[in-house]
């Protein structure tokens, strides 16, 4: 992994800037109120949006997701009440566990799990359901025991959670209709997917919203 394109956020009080990617990373602020928590939280949810979408170069992508999973369990240790800091250090965690893959991507995941897991026992609405989404989309996605937890039925209960608490959303459609192509169930992907298309955009996550845009075309081709 070629690391003098990204570095790690280091203990500093001024920004970061990662030229090689055009990121910003922020210093780590602390949360004196709940407009500078709401702002922390939309940098974190941009950032993941540039790491993920922003280059098809795989090692610039891991290298800007082990700098933000970084970035972002500074912030949740210095803010451990925060529950929406907890669902996205452990998305962070997830998604860079998939740009790894292999065998070493899985302590990255079930340590997403556990994050998941005390995310919904605090607070079973968060985000609108996003930790269900998370959640539901590692149990089908991550190998069955010895080796983890996998596990359809479980994930097929957690991404119907989280479809109830948000059912337009364009997450736990587009999850729910991928967990359903891999099940070979098509009619019912489909259905799914064609919701998550149609699902209103999000002012504040354009990048996010046209990557996952891109994902469900090429989904919708596989059908």
């Amino acid at each position: 992994m070629n690391t003098s394109l990204m570095q790690y956020i280091k203990n500093s009080k001024v920004p970061v800037t990662l030229a090689a990617t055009g990121l910003l990373f922020l210093a780590v602020p602390s949360f004196a109120n709940e407009k500078t928590a709401q702002s922390t939280l939309l940098n974190v949810q941009h950032q993941w949006a540039e790491c993920q979408y922003g280059s098809e170069n795989d090692d610039i992508k891991e290298s800007c997701l082990e700098a933000l999973v970084d970035s972002t369990q500074t912030l949740s240790t210095q803010s451990p009440q925060n529950t929406e800091l907890k669902v996205w250090l452990a998305i962070n965690k997830s998604t860079l566990a998939g740009a790894k893959g292999g065998l070493g991507a899985l302590s990255l995941v079930k340590e997403s799990k556990v994050l998941l897991e005390q995310a919904i026992k605090e607070n079973p609405t968060v985000l609108d359901g996003s930790a269900y989404t998370s959640l539901g989309s590692l149990y089908y996605q991550v190998p069955g025991w010895p080796l983890a937890f996998g596990d359809d039925d479980t994930a097929e209960k957690w991404l119907k959670q989280a479809l109830s608490i948000n059912p337009d959303g364009i997450d736990p459609n587009y999850f729910y209709a991928d967990f359903l192509l891999q099940d070979g169930r098509t009619a019912e992907a489909r259905r799914y997917f064609i919701h998550a298309k149609q699902a209103a955009p999000r002012p504040d996550r354009p990048l996010a919203d046209k990557g996952r845009q891109r994902e469900i075309a090429q989904k919708m081709k596989e059908l």
